[in-house]
């Protein structure tokens, strides 16, 4: 008798989406399962093993400044924040600021639902360690990978207008 092998997968990376700002599901109706989507098509573009969940937090401007002046020393709103856990198998938390995603998608000429999937993307990447503030090839490296992964979700590249 041979013995075998499970073929059990991973189990599914939970993602827990807190609406901090009830104007998010007034303005994109089924935010929530598209972040989710957004965050689970990340992680599994990056190959990754080990991490089961993560947050987003979809908060308004004044919010995410808050926290951006506290943990940055940047006293303005900004579209997307990362909180790396440092734990294996909780990723972090992403928060992402409503006005500034909407003013971002509009004065790019983009949906605000794929704005905000490009956002859940990048904030899911900085969890998983990607940057692209220390330099070109990791910036060059990360936009690659978030141009897969949006690609997967039928989302065009959101660098092709630069």
């Amino acid at each position: 008798m041979r013995a075998t092998r499970s073929s059990r997968a991973e189990p599914a990376l939970r993602c827990t989406v807190v609406v901090l700002d009830a104007a998010w599901i007034k303005a994109l109706p089924g935010v929530a399962r598209a972040a989710r989507r957004a965050a689970r098509a990340a992680f599994a573009g990056t190959r990754r093993a080990g991490a089961r969940s993560l947050t987003i937090a979809l908060a308004d401007d004044t919010e995410v400044r808050a926290l951006n002046s506290r943990d940055r020393k940047k006293d303005k709103p900004t579209n997307v924040l990362s909180y790396p856990s440092g734990e294996r198998a909780f990723l972090g938390d992403v928060v992402l600021a409503r006005q500034t995603v909407w003013r971002e998608a509009k004065a790019q000429k983009k949906s605000p639902a794929d704005h905000m999937t490009h956002l859940v993307v990048h904030g899911v990447l900085h969890l998983l360690g990607y940057d692209h503030e220390t330099s070109d090839a990791d910036a060059e490296r990360m936009e690659a990978l978030e141009r897969r992964v949006l690609a997967k979700l039928g989302i065009a590249d959101p660098y092709a207008a630069r």
